[in-house]
């Protein structure tokens, strides 16, 4: 029973690995090993149910169609699993021995090299064979103690270089490997029961390993070499999926990002993990290279987004991933390089271009009918005089004073810009005529009033005249709107000059000018 078991046992984990983890590193070699270990278990259930020395030959010739090539299976399963590609002439002399195997056992009547000889035993409770081995015997036994040494010392050397995690899926893949050679080594002494193989006994034993690490440690879901090279050393954020989107690994930076990731979150989709967070699990699904704004609390960061995926020798996709570089000092870079080329050095409000700009987007009447405002054109009076008399420095403290003040009395969604040279640019939304008069005269008054010092301590005093004319934007005419506003401001404001100065003048369709 113990026999059927492990031949159960070794076929059900085949077909889990072939529907589930086909596509995976080391896991095409392991279907294989656990097919050819299913034959040779139920051929050996089937030898030992034998009552004649005839039956007990035929199982026993099945057995050896596919016994000698699983330790070659077995070798090139952890050569994958640890991604070392060999060459091609490898291949060859590692299934040579098994061939020769094969041929030396089925012929064994021609020369006894496998078997000197087969009987049947008589000391035993029911029929088995009594076989006195060959010199071609002990150099399989040989080459299948060699095959089964090198995979554990090729699993072993990876220890130093993994995770926790894939230190027990190694150790429990190890145990797996161990315990056919102790099995052999009991029955090549005569140390079984009765004689019998306990090869074939201790597949159960190891299978059930098999199936710990398949099914706990995710066994072939990503190479463990991998994270030696991926993970070490880096300053980005990295988290590995396997196929089916199941978070695999990840490192610490990535919880800056996931901060919801810990130990318990591998082995889980990483939809289920990041339930919580919509934005960043709709990324991740989505699975396209992007740009990504993290925000906790009141720190913001800024990271790219990029999507890797993890493929075989056979070109399949075995897994994603994703890693999040951080790209916060580019940004913000970038945004200050943004605001030097939007805004002017030295007054700090918008320059003229980017001015126009941000009044065409906010005028913009999508989804509405009409959209009133008011622009204003001023400039300061005399300035050049303010100049030649104080020197320019002055001149640019003056400028600076007046922006300033501005700025003082509009409301947020009011923009300013500072037109050339002395002269600005006001855009009041959501305003009628009388309202924008109301508030520039307003302005008016208090640069009026105000004084600046200068660097020699002489208190200069200024004044302004002010254009004012209505904006008004329709779905026909908003991308002229602004040019016409500015147009007849810029009459407005010479109205107001040629009636003399420190005065606030509104555009009228009537207005004559000389």
């Amino acid at each position: 029973m113990i026999i059927v078991f492990a031949g159960v046992l070794s076929l059900i984990i085949c077909l889990f690995s072939y529907l589930k983890l086909k596509d995976s590193p080391g896991a095409r070699h392991y279907i294989i090993v656990t097919f050819l270990s299913a034959i040779f278990t139920f051929s050996y259930a089937f030898e030992l149910s034998s009552s004649t020395l005839q039956e007990i030959n035929f199982w026993l010739g099945i057995e050896y169609f596919v016994m000698p090539f699983i330790p070659a299976f077995t070798l090139l399963m952890c050569f994958e699993y640890v991604g070392v590609k060999l060459k091609q002439k490898f291949y060859y002399a590692l299934f040579g021995i098994p061939l020769i195997t094969v041929f030396t056992h089925h012929t064994n009547e021609l020369h006894h090299l496998y078997y000197v000889s087969v009987r049947l035993r008589t000391d035993t409770p029911f029929p088995i064979a009594d076989m006195e081995y060959g010199p071609f015997f002990y150099v399989h036994s040989l080459y299948l103690f060699i095959c089964l040494s090198i995979s554990m010392i090729i699993l072993l050397l990876q220890l130093k270089k993994s995770l926790f995690r894939f230190k027990l899926q190694i150790l429990t893949m190890v145990a797996g490997l161990f315990v056919p050679i102790a099995a052999n080594h009991f029955y090549l002494n005569d140390l079984s029961p009765f004689g019998i193989d306990l090869g074939p006994v201790s597949m159960s034993l190891s299978f059930i390993l098999h199936g710990i690490a398949l099914f706990t440690f995710q066994m072939f879901n990503v190479l463990p070499i991998a994270r030696e090279k991926v993970f070490e050393s880096m300053n980005e954020g990295v988290i590995v999926l396997d196929q089916n989107g199941t978070i695999v690994d990840y490192n610490k930076s990535i919880q800056k990002v996931m901060p919801m990731l810990n130990t318990f979150s591998l082995g889980k989709p990483i939809g289920m993990v990041l339930n919580e967070d919509e934005k960043l699990r709709e990324l991740i699904i989505l699975g396209m290279d992007c740009d990504y704004e993290c925000v906790k609390g009141t720190q913001i960061a800024h990271y790219q987004v990029r999507f890797s995926q993890v493929v075989n020798g056979n070109g399949t996709n075995i897994g994603t991933i994703i890693t999040f570089v951080n790209i916060t000092e580019r940004v913000e870079l970038q945004e200050k390089l943004k605001q030097l080329a939007s805004y002017d050095g030295l007054t700090k409000i918008y320059n003229r271009t980017y001015f126009l700009e941000q009044s065409n987007r906010k005028l913009d009447s999508k989804g509405r009918k009409e959209r009133n405002a008011c622009l204003v054109l001023f400039d300061i009076d005399h300035f050049k005089k303010i100049n030649d008399t104080y020197g320019h420095e002055t001149g640019d403290l003056v400028l600076s004073h007046i922006a300033e003040l501005v700025k003082d009395c509009l409301r947020p969604q009011d923009l300013i810009g500072r037109y050339g040279g002395e002269e600005f640019i006001v855009l009041l939304f959501d305003m009628n005529v009388d309202e924008a008069f109301e508030i520039t005269n307003t302005i008016r008054i208090k640069i009026s009033e105000s004084f600046i010092r200068n660097h020699d301590f002489y208190n200069v005093s200024v004044t302004a005249s002010f254009g004012v004319a209505q904006v008004q934007v329709t779905l026909a005419n908003q991308q002229e709107a602004i040019k016409l506003a500015i147009r007849n401001a810029d009459e407005a404001l010479y109205e107001a000059k040629r009636d003399g100065r420190n005065r606030v003048q509104v555009f009228k369709e009537n207005m004559q000018f000389k």
